[in-house]
């Protein structure tokens, strides 16, 4: 089961989700894509939640309320650290998190350490988790293929994007074929055989200047 809550923080939306457990965050983990960022509460044990980011969005640069949202939820989703006030909430891409078989159940490490920051949290702020909650959704997604057909979705823009691409370096290519070969032949008109012809004097009556007479 996994649970989703939207924050109306920011617009559009965004939406927030966790695993019911840490067998469920072991799936998140599998399956997260590429702009999800995924948040839990520094040195104790809590739930694993991610914030989708939308297309372009950068996870530096999370709007503050939108943030705050994320970690009051992290918090609120941690055992012990619901209890106390002034704990730290640690956040990464998805891409950045790292999962062997040494690890156990629901656990990760990161591959960059630079790519990890921090937010502090004072307390916990029941507005916010009130807010939240009304907007609780439970599901159960099969998240390999929603995964695969994100992907596929993904593939098949970047294709036509590609498509989009190749088209109009085709256009302007010929554009500047044609445009090159007009610059190159302008006086070809200038150089046929009747234009040299009208501007030969061989051909003329021998009384032709007689009318400048």
């Amino acid at each position: 089961m996994v649970y989703y809550f939207t924050s109306n923080t920011v617009s559009p939306s965004a939406f927030l989700y966790v695993g019911k457990d840490k067998v469920e965050n072991e799936e998140l983990i599998k399956y997260g894509l590429d702009e999800d960022v995924w948040f839990h509460v520094d040195n104790l044990s809590s739930a694993h939640i991610y914030l989708r980011m939308g297309e372009g969005e950068s996870w530096e640069s999370i709007p503050k309320s939108l943030l705050e949202d994320c970690a009051q939820l992290t918090k609120a989703n941690s055992i012990e650290g619901n209890k106390k006030d002034n704990i730290t909430v640690i956040y990464t891409p998805w891409s950045n998190l790292k999962k062997d078989g040494s690890m156990a159940v629901g656990q990760v490490g990161f591959k960059d350490q630079r790519k990890v920051k921090k937010i502090h949290v004072a307390q916990r702020e029941n507005p916010i988790i009130n807010r939240l909650n009304k907007t609780k959704i439970e599901r159960f997604p099969d998240l390999g293929q929603e995964k695969e057909t994100r992907l596929k979705e993904i593939r098949r823009r970047e294709k036509a994007d590609l498509l989009a691409r190749q088209k109009e370096e085709a256009r302007v290519a010929k554009e500047r074929k044609e445009k090159a070969w007009q610059r190159d032949h302008a006086y070809d008109d200038l150089l046929s055989e009747d234009a040299v012809a009208l501007s030969s004097n061989q051909d003329r009556d021998p009384d032709f200047l007689d009318d400048f007479m």
